[in-house]
């Protein structure tokens, strides 16, 4: 295959196609390289870019220069698959790269193009582009770095690159998780750190077995995003439930806002506790609990947990198992205390709420399981009736999800509903995939 590289700077990318693997693809004739300039497809005296189009500063490489480089380009190698470089493109990750090592081998000619300044004519990327990508939310002086980086990425699948196919079908982010931890020899301590003992064991089930757990261990603490994302088997689902901290969950019939935005209480649904009830189980909550400290709303809720816990159980057994993570309590201290108990730690407290709350450096997203976990404690997520959580309650607990919110301005979800989604973006797998 012949990969072609238009750039503003040629000479960036002397070293770098002169260097380990990419130089490798050469000395096996599975690759050649071309890089050329767009200044090598102008006039005397024209320039590769012009103003935008429109108010603002910037300047954009013009279309009758990539026409150009294109149409020689292909003359030369053949018609080409070609792949702009933008921030505004697809993103490179694991799958993206070993698509994009299949297609570079099917093709006979791959051209990538690195914009410069304000990027390429947009009317040149519809003409031409089979395909844009970008490297990440973020935006560098150019494209050549963004090519450097598909580069490297996408030839180690080509077969005859790397040494060991091992190494590339056990790479971060090919499976669910990422790599686990790697020694050098020999196996001694250095600095005070030392070397795992079963690595030097021989047993080699037992090795495999502690590094598939010590990589969902790092996946599952500092790339939760990816692993939801992944997560397909059920022994990956096991070791990723192994290393989630336990997750509780709090109804609050207590300390929430009623009318007038007094601190009152509220009464208790059956529907409330049977709806959040399986949506706790679904997620692995490990208990429900329900904070009223009213004696009659304990009567009702009693009543109805114990028909779940006899009759109810041959009515409907799924249900009866939803409801048996239910848990009564007079106050949320007390719950605080039932978890510590349990868990041999107190809970981190992570409020929810449907409107902005609480103090900006106790806000969280959906995205921020890492500033939680990393604590190592278990999380009591809280959610309030009525009008929701007091402000007292909310600036008592560590974290504040920010609110759900759609592209509409209505914001008025149940609290069952709410529970729902809310557990599915924090513990819920959600892949972006196909089988």
């Amino acid at each position: 295959m012949n990969i072609s590289i238009a750039t503003v700077f040629p000479d960036l990318y002397r070293d770098f196609l002169n260097t380990s693997l990419i130089k490798r693809l050469q000395e096996k004739e599975i690759a050649s390289y071309d890089v050329v300039s767009f200044s090598s497809f102008c006039n005397p005296k024209e320039r590769i870019d012009a103003p935008a189009v429109g108010h603002g500063a910037g300047m954009v490489i013009r279309p009758e220069v990539v026409e150009r480089l294109v149409d020689a380009q292909d003359k030369k190698w053949g018609k080409s698959y070609k792949i702009f470089l933008t921030p505004q493109g697809k993103k490179l990750d694991q799958t993206l790269s070993e698509q994009l090592a299949k297609i570079f081998q099917e093709q006979k000619h791959v051209m990538l193009l690195a914009g410069r300044y304000e990027g390429i004519d947009q009317r040149a990327h519809e003409e031409y582009a089979d395909l844009e990508v970008s490297i990440g939310d973020y935006v560098l002086m150019g494209g050549d770095l963004a090519a450097m980086v598909l580069l490297e990425a996408v030839m180690r699948y080509v077969p005859g690159v790397v040494g060991k196919d091992d190494s590339v079908a056990m790479d971060s982010f090919s499976g669910t998780f990422v790599d686990f931890p790697t020694y050098a020899t020999p196996a001694k301590d250095w600095r005070g750190h030392s070397v795992p003992e079963i690595l030097t064991s021989g047993n080699h089930a037992a090795l495999k077995n502690h590094r598939n757990d010590k990589a969902a261990q790092r996946s599952v603490r500092g790339h939760f995003g990816w692993v939801k994302n992944h997560c397909r088997t059920k022994e990956d689902k096991s070791l990723v439930s192994k290393h989630m901290p336990h997750h509780y969950l709090v109804l609050m019939h207590d300390n929430v806002l009623v009318q007038d935005g007094k601190i009152g209480t509220s009464s208790v649904t059956t529907l409330d506790i049977h709806d959040i009830a399986r949506s706790c189980c679904t997620y692995g909550v490990k208990n429900y609990f329900l904070v009223t400290p009213l004696v009659d709303q304990h009567k009702i809720v009693e009543t109805m947990l114990n028909f779940w816990h006899g009759a109810g159980i041959d009515y409907n057994r799924g249900r009866a198992q939803a409801v048996d993570l239910v848990q009564l309590s007079q106050s949320l201290d007390q719950v605080i205390a039932d978890i510590e108990k349990k868990e041999g730690k107190k809970p981190l407290l992570v409020a929810t709420s449907a409107k902005q709350q609480g103090d900006a450096s106790q806000r969280i997203t959906f995205f921020d399981q890492d500033k939680v976990w990393v604590h190592d404690r278990p999380v009591l997520l809280i959610f309030g009736t009525a009008k929701g959580l007091s402000d007292e309650l909310i600036n008592r607990c560590d974290f504040l999800l920010l609110p759900i919110d759609g592209f509409t301005e209505f914001n008025h979800l149940s609290v069952r509903s709410a529970a729902a989604i809310i557990l599915d973006r924090w513990m819920g797998i959600n892949l972006t995939e196909v089988d």
